[in-house]
C-alpha cells in the first residue's frame, strides 16, 4: 500500500517519473558503464507530460542562476545550449525556450553525421551541455570534445539525474563541472519511503550503487 508521502524539493520529479512508468526494476545493461543495473530510468517518457518537462527546465534555470550568483560562481556564463541526443534534446529544447537562449546539437555517434553540429554558432562562444542522465559521462565528454574541436568553449554540463557511477569524476578530470538535479540514490530512497517499491527492489539498488562507488 502506498504511503501518503508528499514529495519535497525536487523529488516531485521522482514521483512524476514513477507515474509515467519511467522507472523499471530488473537486470539492465546500459551502455558500457552500467552492467547488471537493477534499476532503469527512461527519462524520455517525460515528453508525455509537457508541464513536468517545462518544470524541469525551470528548475535548471533556477539552479544555474543560484550557482552563478554566488560570490565564487560555480557555473560560467553561456550563450548557447547543446542537447545530447536523444534524451537530452527534449530537456535542452525546453530549457532553451524558457531562457531564450539558442540551441545546437550533434548527431548521435555511429551515424553519418556524428560530428555535424546542427544550429548556428561562432567560434569562441560558450556552450552549456544538457543531458537527461549521466552514468559514466561518456556521452557528455564526447559532445564536449566535438564542440571544443569546433572552437566552442565548454566548461559546464547539466544532467537531470546523476546515476552516481563515476560520471561526475570523469567530467571533473576533463575540466568540466557537473550540475545535477537528482541522484539515483535520492530517487530510490523516495520510492521506498513513498511505498512505491519493496525492500526486494530497494536493497539491490542501494547495494549496486555502493559497489559502483567503491563501497
Amino acid at each position: 500500500m502506498s504511503k501518503s508521502t508528499r514529495p519535497v524539493g525536487n523529488l516531485w520529479l521522482a514521483e512524476e517519473l514513477w507515474k509515467l512508468d519511467a522507472i523499471e526494476f530488473g537486470d539492465f545493461t546500459l551502455g558500457r558503464t552500467a552492467v547488471h543495473s537493477p534499476i532503469y530510468i527512461n527519462f524520455r517518457r517525460l515528453i508525455s507530460n509537457p508541464k513536468a518537462l517545462a518544470r524541469c527546465a525551470k528548475i535548471i534555470k533556477e539552479e544555474l542562476e543560484a550557482l552563478m550568483s554566488m560570490r565564487n560562481p560555480h557555473v560560467h556564463p553561456f550563450t548557447l545550449v547543446a542537447g545530447v541526443p536523444f534524451g537530452g534534446l527534449h530537456v535542452a529544447t525546453a530549457f532553451s525556450l524558457g531562457v531564450n537562449t539558442p540551441m545546437i546539437y550533434i548527431h548521435p555517434p555511429a551515424t553519418d553525421k556524428a560530428d555535424v553540429i546542427e544550429g548556428i554558432y561562432v567560434r569562441g562562444q560558450s556552450c552549456l551541455i544538457i543531458d537527461d542522465l549521466i552514468t559514466g559521462g561518456g556521452s557528455i565528454l564526447q559532445t564536449a570534445a566535438t564542440l571544443s574541436a569546433a572552437g566552442l568553449v565548454v566548461r559546464d554540463a547539466v544532467a537531470i539525474i546523476d546515476r552516481l557511477e563515476g560520471g561526475r569524476a570523469a567530467l571533473k578530470a576533463a575540466g568540466l563541472n557537473l550540475v545535477s538535479i537528482l541522484t539515483l540514490e535520492q530517487i530510490a530512497n523516495y520510492l521506498m519511503s513513498a511505498g512505491h517499491i519493496t525492500e526486494d527492489q530497494y536493497r539491490p539498488t542501494m547495494a549496486y550503487l555502493e559497489s559502483r562507488n567503491g563501497g
